[in-house]
């Protein structure tokens, strides 16, 4: 697991330290034995877990612009606890509803001595932000048009959205296109998976 997990990294330009990478690990492993009792992700293999969702997160790290970062329905902690591993000087707040979820979550705050990370269970249009949020991301929330409509009032003035999306990433901005400012699209290449992955890239008009 851990080659993989290297290479991976490697071929994504991440530089991360041994401490870094045996957190990463021991995340996936907890993750790994949560999941047998809280059934947090459908995917139950260690080694498609790896892909699948540790590595097809750490592909947005370059993007990571912003100190204040909100996870919005991290759900398992995806991204905002591999980003929180990478980032140790950011701070993120993971933000779920689903009270398994974010237990797991805390849980893995305390064991892996993440001081950069705040657990939130509350529904994001309960969410109350001084200040707002420098960068707000997601990987599985919602649709773009859901996304934007509850968490606008989340983002800090020169804030970005940062959302994960797959082939249908165009279609789904579509209905929001009067709204966004300064959107980028970035292509994403997940090591060892096939398949379109988009990050799009975006503020919003006042």
């Amino acid at each position: 697991m851990k080659e993989t997990l290297v290479k991976g990294l490697a071929e994504l330009k991440l530089e991360l330290d041994d401490q870094q990478v045996e957190k990463l690990l021991a995340y996936l492993a907890l993750l790994v034995k949560w999941n047998k009792a809280y059934n947090l992700t459908a995917i139950r293999e260690p080694e498609k877990m790896l892909t699948h969702h540790l590595l097809d997160s750490m592909a947005i790290a370059p993007y990571m612009d912003g100190e204040n970062v909100l996870d919005v329905g991290t759900g398992a902690g995806l991204p905002g606890i591999p980003m929180a591993i990478t980032y140790p000087e950011k701070q993120f707040t993971l933000l779920d509803s689903n009270g398994k979820k974010t237990r797991f979550v805390q849980q893995v705050k305390m064991e892996l001595g993440l001081d950069n990370l705040q657990v939130a269970k509350t529904r994001v249009e309960e969410l109350e932000a001084n200040g707002g949020f420098d960068l707000i991301t997601s990987r599985a929330f919602a649709d773009l048009s859901l996304m934007v409509k509850l968490t606008k009032h989340l983002l800090s003035p020169s804030g970005r959205m940062a959302a994960m999306k797959g082939p249908k990433a165009e279609e789904e901005l579509a209905p929001i296109k009067e709204q966004v400012a300064d959107l980028i699209i970035h292509k994403l290449k997940v090591p060892m998976l096939q398949g379109e992955r988009h990050l799009l890239v975006f503020g919003l008009k006042e």
